[in-house]
């Protein structure tokens, strides 16, 4: 039996040590004076945070490098757990497009959606005719949200090439999404500017504006994103929780005393907040007699992705690329890479001066990856990347990370779906994680804290 968590309040267990379960543990146990135990099946917390040493550097991200500064929740949280002196920003740089060639992302686009055309006018990205056709846009009538569908708003706005060579590349390599089959109202600011009246051009001259107060857009923890995991998890046991690893829940049941949970032999907690990927969710909720949550839960997809982190000799890259942050590669000219960021032009930290590092991002929803194995997915990206910028990449270090159903996919009336669940959830049940509420640390951390908030009095 484990030790009963110190604190005075209810005593919730949570299951997931991603960065929402681990958010929601830390608000209970310091906001809600909650008895919290956390646990996480694996022997590390954070579940995408990794950093681990590449290439003679000590730590380079092997899942996300960053969090949007600008959105509150993960900035509070990493200050928080004693983490604010060391957040770090990106060198400033430019990103690209690749389509036949490099092309510079224009200005004034709000995630691909344009909200003026003199940057349109002057791209190479599209043509003329694209351009026309974005160009039209103001004078075109209300398009219906009513379906959900962020590619079918997109085209009817500003036409083809726009959502192929802009908003898809954009959008999908945050999400790993086809924008075709996704909710436009999962994007929040995208959503916005759809509804804030007949023109998204309009809309978006209006809104506008600099940056704020000189704020990074985005940080990062100096010593990576996994580092922020396992500082939030050391304050939780700090502050009285109990942060168990290697630990599987297998199930949850109800009795007289409140739910237990099946593999662990810990109990009984007042709530429980399940805060794990959509499979496992599912069998869980299924578990505790949510029926119906759990079947609405299992059908949110997800999509898998690899990135190859690559070395290459700082003296065979080119000037050319100097300043570039990394470009996209549109969905009609993918082949299995859909991004690549130049790691140590992005970031100081990975710059030594003898290698360029390049995190290369393979799959999306639509485009699996996970069949191929470490030679057939790094001859790929080497000779993707290689014939894109035009080098012959001799990598002196890689490394492979995989990241099965890594993104939930938010298909149209995602909103409504979680809302039902949430809805035949039994009493003392909570759900949080990216599945439900959103890509992304701030919006993993906002899902934590509104968990936490539900179950915690």
């Amino acid at each position: 039996m484990t030790t009963p968590a110190a604190g005075g309040g209810r005593r919730v267990a949570v299951i997931g040590g991603g960065i929402s379960g681990l958010a929601c543990a830390h608000a209970l146990v310091v906001e809600h004076g909650a008895a919290v135990e956390l646990f996480e099946a694996s022997a590390s917390v954070g579940g995408k945070l990794r950093t681990s040493p590449f290439a003679g550097l000590p730590a380079v991200d092997e899942g996300p490098d960053a969090f949007l500064a600008r959105v509150p929740g993960a900035t509070e949280l990493a200050r928080a757990v004693g983490l604010g002196d060391s957040l770090v920003a990106p060198q400033s740089g430019t990103a690209a497009v690749w389509w036949n060639g490099l092309h510079q992302i224009p200005t004034g686009l709000m995630l691909g959606m344009p909200t003026g055309v003199a940057a349109l006018s002057r791209t190479r990205l599209l043509t003329w005719r694209g351009k026309a056709r974005a160009a039209l846009e103001p004078l075109l009538p209300t398009t219906s949200l009513s379906n959900d569908a962020l590619g079918a708003f997109v085209r009817a706005r500003f036409g083809n090439e726009v959502h192929e060579r802009l908003v898809d590349p954009l959008i999908g390599s945050i999400y790993a999404a086809d924008t075709d089959r996704f909710s436009l109202t999962a994007v929040s600011q995208v959503a916005d500017l759809a509804a804030s009246g007949r023109s998204v051009l309009v809309a978006g001259r209006r809104r506008r504006r600099a940056p704020v107060d000189g704020t990074p857009v985005f940080l990062a923890p100096a010593a990576g994103l996994e580092s922020m995991a396992t500082a939030v998890a050391d304050a939780i046991d700090r502050a009285g929780g109990t942060v168990h690893r290697s630990m599987r829940v297998e199930a949850l049941t109800a009795s007289a005393t409140g739910w237990h949970l099946g593999g662990v032999d810990a109990g009984p907690f007042d709530a429980v907040v399940v805060a794990t990927p959509p499979a496992a969710a599912s069998r869980l909720l299924d578990t505790a007699g949510a029926v119906e949550s759990a079947s609405s839960t299992a059908t949110i997809d997800t999509a898998d992705v690899v990135i190859i982190t690559i070395a290459v000799d700082a003296r065979d890259w080119p000037r050319r690329l100097a300043g570039l942050s990394g470009y996209l590669v549109p969905k009609p000219v993918q082949s299995l890479v859909t991004a690549v960021s130049f790691g140590s032009q992005k970031w100081a930290r990975w710059a030594d001066g003898d290698s360029v590092i390049l995190r290369i991002s393979l799959g999306r929803d639509g485009l699996p990856v996970l069949h191929l194995d470490d030679t057939q997915l790094v001859e790929a990206a080497v000779t993707e990347v290689g014939a894109q910028l035009g080098l012959d990449l001799q990598p002196s270090a890689v490394r492979v990370s995989r990241w099965p159903g890594a993104f939930p996919q938010y298909r149209p009336h995602h909103a409504a779906r979680v809302a039902e669940i949430r809805r035949h959830l039994p009493d003392g049940i909570a759900v949080a994680g990216a599945a439900f509420d959103g890509i992304g640390i701030p919006a993993c951390v906002r899902s934590g804290l509104t968990a936490a908030a539900r179950v915690g009095t």
